[in-house]
């Protein structure tokens, strides 16, 4: 099974992704990461030039060739999850992990990692903090509806965002051990 995090940009999905794959010692693939390199372009340039729909073709072929792999932890672009098509390649062999966080933690991490150099295009053309709430309310409900397990990253650090989503795993599988020892009886 994989381990799909998903969530809203700068939501800790690339970080605690890498570290949780260190800790169960599988691959991690980042979406993202992943349509750059294959359009050899950043999301910036990539949105720039073909726009937002060739950034979702492109997410969503890289997402099908993900959908093969078993035992990884991938994360997803933040609209990847909007696409129904994404979500049921995913769906069969993945748990999906939502990394959420407060509007203001995530802006306020948009505006570091702008001043670093990663600036993000803007999905709608709003203000940074209009776009976030906005954008927010639209998919909230879709995340919670997939999420087999929330985190919320808002507070704490990335060791502890992988410790939490080991956390929750552990309880899972316990919970589905317990469920399958009482059908046996």
């Amino acid at each position: 099974m994989n381990i799909i995090l998903m969530g809203y940009r700068c939501t800790g999905k690339t970080s605690a992704g890498r570290r949780l794959a260190e800790r169960l010692g599988r691959p991690f693939y980042d979406t993202d990461a992943l349509v750059e390199g294959q359009m050899q372009r950043t999301i910036p340039q990539i949105v720039a030039e073909r726009g937002w729909q060739a950034f979702r073709e492109a997410e969503t072929a890289v997402i099908r060739d993900l959908s093969g792999a078993d035992h990884s932890v991938i994360a997803l672009g933040g609209g990847a999850v909007l696409d129904v098509r994404n979500v049921e390649s995913l769906k069969r062999n993945g748990f999906f992990v939502w990394l959420s966080a407060e509007a203001e933690t995530i802006t306020a991490r948009m505006e570091k990692d702008a001043d670093g150099g990663a600036a993000r295009p803007s999905l709608t053309g709003k203000p940074c903090v209009s776009e976030t709430n906005a954008v927010m309310a639209e998919r909230e409900p879709l995340y919670q509806r997939l999420a087999d397990l929330v985190v919320d990253t808002t507070r704490i650090e990335t060791d502890r965002v992988a410790e939490a989503i080991l956390a929750g795993l552990r309880e899972r599988l316990a919970r589905a051990d317990e469920a399958g020892k009482g059908k046996e009886k």
